[in-house]
């Protein structure tokens, strides 16, 4: 309860006294357009989402080969793929840390604070991936930047959706994912760009986020409806996550969350590992080669942004359940017909261009999806652990699928066999918790 009796449960704007106290304008958005505060709040949100696929995608498109390197000649195929998926899936696991306790500081200091600092922090640990000499260095600084890339989720999902008036929910949650898919492009290009260089000079390109901060800073306020909760009511404890009505919220998202991150992050890692894998990759040289892995990567990424708007619109028109089912569906289909076996280049890049259509356009729906159904003052906390405690998931799934393929498994049949999380998945979204917008 809060200090005037109040539930911490309430989620509605509160008037609070003073011009410079409402930057953001609800009621007159409502009615007459997107505000400046408003629109400076949602770039911010925007170029965090970019940042975090820009940071975060680096690495898999370059992971084999830089584990290689950094192993040094000795180093056989089983090692090498243990090592890297191992430092992929400490990455996912320190995106979950991220998301779990920078949700909670975001509830307590406030989400624009929380996205400067996030921010800032997966950019500084990206770059001193440049540093590194031996691969135990890269899993240390990767997972540093992770909790950052997890913490900025959080903080920048329930920036917008305090922000902005409801009637925009579908388009921006869409967008946000695209800013995200936009940074993976950026990544793309990045590798492709400095292909002929050592591995290591990528990651500088993960410092630029940094220089962002400073205008995050200055130009964006805190949001009216935090401020206003925070004034009125006590911080609840985390365990309120895990009591009455949070609850079921809690875990179903939790679990929805963790089939999508596993499935999808297994499709990411192990992507461009099918194409070096073929055998008229393995004969290009390693500048051919950075440049395919470039093109490809561009292009399932360019079915992606579409894959996005596609998704917002489809749950605009049949609501979350039925778009998070049918996706999930098709997205097995995609995963199951795509990749059991070996295919010749074009079919491969055909079948990625399909299965990203759908599994990621999945994540268009959660940044809008996921921090309403939470109330104020442990939203963050709420969204960034339900979402990003999903990613312990994924990291484990990725090490374990990376460690089978260092024996037994194909990267294709990786992809194939974590298709099949998605049939527990479309069962369980035709039951997850709606907002009381929808």
């Amino acid at each position: 309860m809060g200090k005037n009796g109040e539930s911490f449960g309430t989620s509605h704007v509160r008037s609070i006294p003073g011009k410079s106290r409402n930057p953001y304008n609800l009621r007159v958005a409502a009615t007459e357009g997107i505000t400046k505060a408003q629109s400076r709040a949602f770039l911010a949100a925007w170029l965090g989402w970019g940042f975090d696929g820009l940071d975060g995608y680096l690495y898999t498109l370059i992971a084999v080969p830089f584990v290689s390197e950094l192993l040094g000649k000795m180093a056989d195929k089983s090692e090498v793929a243990t090592r890297a998926s191992l430092i992929q899936g400490v990455f996912l696991v320190g995106w979950a840390l991220g998301g779990a306790v920078f949700g909670r500081i975001g509830d307590r200091i406030g989400r624009s604070r929380t996205l400067t600092l996030t921010i800032m922090m997966y950019a500084v640990f990206t770059g001193m991936a440049f540093f590194v000499h031996a691969w135990w260095q890269l899993l240390i600084v990767r997972f540093i930047a992770a909790l950052g890339i997890g913490g900025e989720w959080a903080a920048g999902s329930a920036l917008v959706s305090e922000t902005l008036p409801k009637k925009y929910t579908h388009f921006a949650s869409a967008t946000l994912q695209n800013g995200y898919i936009l940074g993976m492009m950026a990544a793309a290009l990045t590798v492709g760009w400095l292909g002929a260089m050592p591995y290591r000079y990528v990651f500088l390109i993960g410092v630029v986020p940094a220089f962002a901060t400073i205008w995050m800073r200055k130009a964006v306020p805190e949001t009216e409806e935090w401020e206003g909760e925070r004034k009125a009511s006590e911080l609840p404890k985390i365990s309120e996550l895990f009591r009455g009505e949070i609850r079921n919220t809690t875990i179903m998202i939790l679990l929805l969350t963790s089939i999508c991150l596993a499935s999808v992050w297994a499709l990411l890692y192990f992507s461009s590992q099918i194409i070096r894998a073929l055998p008229e990759v393995k004969a290009m040289s390693k500048a051919q080669a950075a440049e395919l892995i470039r093109n490809v990567t561009l292009i399932y990424c360019c079915w992606n942004l579409v894959g996005c708007y596609a998704s917002s619109v489809l749950a605009k028109f049949v609501g979350y359940r039925w778009a998070f089912a049918l996706l999930m569906a098709c997205s097995f289909l995609s995963y199951y017909f795509g990749f059991k076996e070996v295919r010749s280049l074009a079919e491969t890049r055909m079948w990625l261009n399909i299965a990203f259509f759908f599994s990621s356009g999945i994540f268009a729906l959660f940044p809008m999806y996921i921090p309403p159904l939470f109330p104020t003052l442990i939203r963050t906390t709420g969204a960034g652990f339900s979402y990003n405690i999903g990613r312990l998931v994924a990291g484990v799934a990725t090490f374990v699928f990376g460690m089978a393929t260092s024996t037994a498994l194909s990267p294709g049949l990786a992809i194939w066999y974590a298709g099949f999380l998605y049939v527990p998945g479309v069962v369980l979204a035709l039951f997850v918790p709606v907002p009381k917008t929808e």
